[in-house]
């Protein structure tokens, strides 16, 4: 999986001046803190790696652009995981991998979000393997975001790219008719259009990284019941679900950006 970060970084009044930005170091801590990091292959010998539980991800890469903090560009912060085995009764873990994220950025100051774009490897979920009590697992948690004040409530819009595949473009009907029939608070489906390029918010990585570039996708309108990396996740994961439920079996190039601010 990769995540980027869109906004604004303000730095911290008291800050450190001499603090190096090791937005990879942070992402690393906050992983192996709450245990999702999964480092079974780090240093030791054999008894000791059969010993350590496996996480959600193995850390491969991340990075800062500094200059987010002082001039407020686009790019804040990017981050490369290789996920693990994904349970038969779970999602890909995008919650926990954008609340690691999100963490690791706001130490380096206050984070003004306007978009998150993620890479999602669809191509590794078995929908045919989920059990009965889970056939969409993020559906699980729904019940969590009830309840939320009605002012909170954030216009976005969604890109769902893939690449240079028309699997996009293909299911686009068959997606959105799944997504306006779910029972859930999370996301209030508007409309939606297929769409090209020109509508995608240019991807950190280079289009070898993925099945790019991103010429076929559509994108999606409405509302999210709050403007939160963790309502972000919830929605990445049911979409991810739902596509390989409809035989889509490559990477997804997935962005919300935040339209306007709610009220």
């Amino acid at each position: 999986m990769f995540a980027s970060l869109h906004g604004e970084l303000t730095a911290q009044a008291w800050g450190d001046p001499d603090f190096e930005y090791d937005v990879y170091s942070l992402f690393h801590q906050r992983s192996l803190a709450m245990g999702w990091l999964d480092d079974r292959s780090a240093g030791g010998g054999a008894e000791d790696r059969m010993r350590r539980a496996p996480g959600l991800w193995a850390m491969n890469d991340a990075g800062c652009n500094d200059r987010s903090i002082a001039s407020g560009a686009d790019l804040v912060s990017w981050f490369q995981v290789e996920t693990s085995a994904v349970a038969d009764d779970r999602p890909l873990p995008v919650r926990p991998f954008l609340q690691c994220a999100e963490s690791a950025t706001t130490r380096l100051g206050t984070l003004r979000l306007a978009a998150v774009q993620l890479l999602l490897p669809v191509q590794g979920l078995d929908t045919a393997a989920r059990p009965a009590y889970a056939p969409l697992p993020s559906m699980l948690t729904a019940d969590w975001f009830a309840g939320r004040d009605p002012r909170s409530r954030t216009p976005v819009e969604v890109n769902i790219n893939s690449g240079r595949y028309t699997s996009v473009p293909d299911i686009a009907e068959r997606l959105t008719d799944h997504l306006r029939h779910l029972d859930q608070p999370v996301f209030v489906y508007s409309s939606h259009d297929v769409v090209g390029q020109d509508a995608v918010l240019a991807p950190r990585f280079d289009d070898s990284f993925w099945c790019g570039p991103p010429l076929h996708g559509m994108v999606l309108r409405g509302e999210l019941t709050e403007w939160s990396c963790d309502a972000i996740g919830w929605l990445a994961e049911v979409i991810a679900d739902t596509a390989a439920s409809l035989s889509v079996h490559t990477p997804l190039l997935f962005t919300v950006t935040r339209t306007h601010s709610a009220g």
